[in-house]
């Protein structure tokens, strides 16, 4: 361990020797810049780019272009970084993490690199925690980015798609890390290419990074909307389902559990439904309403599949005959089988999109981050983000007074301590600026003052807005604010008239935050840039940290002291190593939940690179999709012939095949058992595909030109694909939340969950192609249709405490829609074990 923590130590000095080394050859080109005229030193952007698109690195442009800004910055902003300000600059350009103390002036560093970045044209994005600090540093750095030639974008939540648009073709984009994962989902579910905002994920430096890339990482953003559009149509489609007779309307093989409309029946549902064909590509959600409700009314059986108690469906587990509490059959389902037994069918939220911010942010092809608390952090973002941390020395010695901490026996006593605290330092002048953890605190708090007769500014969640104006005045004679723990992120307090010769701004702690990271984000607020100050945590045996956490030996020398209510235990070695002791748990805690988030965010992860990029190339494409459709009408076929000719020929359920081809693929009376007696199933694919290829190309015939057709095609394949995949998800998450439970039996719900996933893919993908196929060649052509926007839901973003998010309060548990064994029939009818099947991978 002491040769680890040495080797740590060294590569430090020699980082900070190399960045050093750097930062002199930057400061030695500052005087060939200060004669120049604006205008020679505005034509070096584009002097840049040439030098680039001719073939020269960023590295190569480094030095000259953190050269043009510190000369630029200061003409502009009246601002010249420092040298630790290049160094800084420098570690974010190598998409590492530069940790700089509160008032070393980060935003000045970052100008740096983002210039340099921009250069590429590829776009730079700077990431910020609240879209007030977007929308000061986008006005305030705008002018030195503008004066340089280049532009300056501001994203937020306000804007219309067209003016995202327009902030994202910007050179540099302002924005929060909420909007940008947003816009990255609400991306991938536009059916137009000139729908999206925004460009490939180029660079991004993230402001605040541990709050950003730490915190908020054990909550994933979510894409949430309606299951169904109205429980109406259950009810309308099961009156009608009622009135249907077996084989003359439907036919279902009972072994398998599948069941389709005969083409009578298809006919009874266009008459009843005034429809002119049933699967037409605008009639897909009423379709989907009748293969349900076709299930719930003679496939699901009653006391046997599940039960109907006080008003409600339940399910039965198949294995142990127990009713599952809690579960719903997905995809609508459920509904089907509340409508069909006459009880209140219940709305269903479901989740259309989802991504963790580990999985987001590290799509940039560069990635960096700035703070002034992350080396507590640095195995997190080595492993989950590969960004090195490098603490970057002070431009001036810190001169703060770091106090040792103060503990009571009670919170009373503790509070009456700190309002004694405050209320002195008030009268001679000294501003102070109290932390607390909880907003219910920061108000008792203020109550006391107000008792006290202590005048005071509050800062909590329910004026965030204001946090900025409050920090910025709580450096001035007299004033006293109280702020939870994480307010003042992105602002400096300015210490005002006098102040410096009272000791400089007194930051007072009232409790220890389970984060260390915290507690320096709150000591830092003062002494900055070689500003006095001090700093001083008042802690008590009621904190929730100490009595989670908290040694009982600590509570035993208490005791042996004796102390009397008011007294604290004041420098004590035990205790500071106690207090620092239960951070570390707590964080290592933390650290677990956002790794856990993290894996089992991967497993979504490669499966929605592979639809989102599928999806993208679709969208984008101005070639005829015919292969890729016909490729999934033959594999859909080969699919279903080989799960039909299973074992000896006599065993062959041909009457099966000729089923599904009638019902997918042709129509009623062209095919007959007699078409595939005496041939082998190649044979068999041969010939079901030339009818296929046939009806295609007679449809394609129909439309008068090629754009026509590929219109056609992209709007059959992204309404299944999008249908499909936004069920898929929402499958996905009512597993992760029902998975936990497989602990208690000895299993591994990550693996569980792995294993589930990757069947429920494949599953979904096989879906994808039967319905690509059935759409197709079962719908009626036309020339006038148009692409729908299946998966349109509303952004969430939970509290953290919620862990997996959910649309409403709390999504119960989904068991997923007939989950077949592995040895199992396929439930596509094919005669197939679901392993050699759907189930097999593609």
């Amino acid at each position: 361990m002491a040769n680890f923590l040495k080797q740590l130590i060294e590569n430090d000095k020699k980082d900070l020797r190399r960045l050093g080394q750097m930062a002199d050859k930057i400061d030695a080109l500052a005087p060939q810049y200060t004669d120049i005229t604006d205008e020679e030193l505005q034509a070096k952007t584009e002097e840049f780019k040439t030098r680039y698109q001719k073939g020269e690195s960023l590295d190569d442009l480094l030095f000259e272009a953190f050269a043009v800004v510190r000369e630029s910055a200061k003409r502009v902003l009246g601002l010249f970084p420092y040298k630790v300000q290049l160094m800084g600059g420098i570690v974010l350009h190598e998409g590492g993490i530069p940790e700089m103390k509160t008032g070393e002036g980060k935003t000045l560093t970052a100008t740096m690199p983002v210039y340099l970045n921009a250069i590429s044209g590829e776009g730079v994005h700077v990431v910020t925690v609240n879209e007030y600090l977007s929308t000061r540093d986008a006005s305030e750095m705008g002018e030195l980015y503008n004066f340089l030639g280049l532009t300056v974008g501001l994203n937020t939540n306000a804007k219309s798609a067209d003016e995202k648009r327009l902030a994202y073709a910007c050179d540099i984009t302002y924005s929060t890390n909420n909007e940008l994962g947003f816009d990255y989902l609400r991306d991938n579910m536009v059916v137009y290419k000139d729908q999206m905002v925004q460009r490939p994920l180029n660079f991004a430096v993230v402001d605040e990074v541990d709050s950003i890339l730490v915190d908020e990482a054990r909550t994933p953003l979510i894409i949430s909307g309606q299951a169904e559009k109205s429980t109406a149509y259950y009810v309308r489609v099961d009156s009608f389902i009622k009135t249907l007779k077996e084989e003359e309307d439907y036919k279902i093989d009972v072994p398998s559990k599948t069941i389709s409309l005969s083409e009578k029946g298809i006919s009874k549902a266009e008459k009843h439904f005034d429809l002119e064909n049933l699967y037409d590509i605008e009639n897909a959600s009423l379709t989907h309403y009748v293969d349900q409700s076709l299930r719930a009314n003679f496939i699901m059986i009653r006391d046997i599949d599940y039960v109907v108690q006080d008003g409600k469906v339940m399910i039965v587990d198949q294995f142990t005959g127990r009713i599952m509490d809690g579960r719903r059959y997905s995809d609508g389902l459920h509904q089907a089988i509340e409508a069909k037994e006459g009880v209140e069918i219940e709305d269903e939220t479901k989740t259309m999109a989802n991504i963790t911010f580990q999985n987001y942010f590290r799509m940039y092809k560069k990635l960096s981050g700035m703070t002034g608390t992350a080396k507590t952090e640095e195995e997190e973002f080595r492993e989950i983000y590969n960004m090195q941390v490098i603490q970057i020395p002070t431009n001036k010695p810190i001169l703060r007074d770091d106090k040792p901490d103060l503990l009571y026996p009670t919170l009373d006593s503790k509070f009456r301590a700190v309002v004694e605290d405050i209320k002195t330092r008030h009268e001679i002048g000294q501003p102070v600026l109290v932390g607390t953890v909880a907003v219910e605190t920061s108000e008792l708090l203020s109550e006391l003052l107000k008792e006290a007769n202590v005048p005071h500014q509050i800062l909590n969640a329910k004026n965030h807005f204001k946090e900025a104006e409050i920090i910025m005045n709580a450096g001035q004679q007299g004033s006293v604010t109280i702020a939870t723990n994480m307010a003042g992120r992105g602002t400096d307090i300015r210490l005002g008239m006098g102040v410096r010769e009272l000791g400089g701004l007194a930051v007072i702690g009232t409790e220890r935050h389970e984060s260390r990271r915290i507690d320096n984000q709150l000591r830092g607020r003062a002494g900055r840039q070689g500003d006095p100050g001090m700093s001083q945590f008042y802690l008590s045996l009621e904190d929730e940290l100490m009595r989670r956490f908290g040694s009982e030996r600590i509570k035993l020398l208490l005791d042996r002291m004796k102390l009397e209510d008011g007294d604290a235990v004041i420098q004590s070695k035990m205790l500071s190593k106690q207090v620092e002791s239960a951070q570390k748990r707590v964080e290592g805690n933390n650290y677990d939940t956002r790794k856990t988030v993290l894996q089992y965010d991967d497993v979504m992860r490669e499966q929605r690179e592979v639809i989102y990029r599928q999806r993208r190339e679709t969208i984008t494409s101005d070639k005829d999709l015919t292969q890729p459709l016909l490729g999934m009408v033959e594999r859909t076929i080969s699919r279903y012939v080989d799960g039909h000719t299973q074992g000896e020929e006599k065993d062959w359920n041909l009457v099966g095949l000729v089923d599904f081809v009638s019902s997918t693929i042709t129509h009623e009376d062209d095919i007959s058992v007699e078409d595939f007696k005496g041939k082998k199933p190649e044979e068999m694919k041969t010939f079901i595909y030339d009818k296929a290829r046939h009806i295609y190309d007679e449809k394609a015939e129909i439309l008068s030109s090629e754009e026509q057709l590929l219109e056609f095609q992209k709007v059959v394949i992204l309404k299944v694909v999008d249908t499909k995949w936004t069920d898929h998800i929402d499958a996905m998450d009512q597993l992760r939340e029902s998975i936990g439970l497989r602990a208690y039996g000895q299993n591994n719900p990550l693996v569980d969950y792995q294993t589930e996933g990757y069947e429920m893919y494949n599953d979904m993908i096989g879906s994808i192609e039967y319905e690509v196929t059935r759409v197709f060649m079962k719908s009626e052509i036309r020339q006038n249709v148009q692409r729908e926007q299946v998966a349109q839901g509303e952004a969430l973003k939970p509290t953290q405490d919620q862990g997996v998010v959910s649309s409403n309060e709390k999504q119960r548990p989904v068991k997923v829609d007939d989950k077949v064994g592995r040895n199992d029939s396929c439930p596509c009818g094919s005669g197939k074990k679901y392993k050699n099947c759907h189930g097999k991978p593609m």
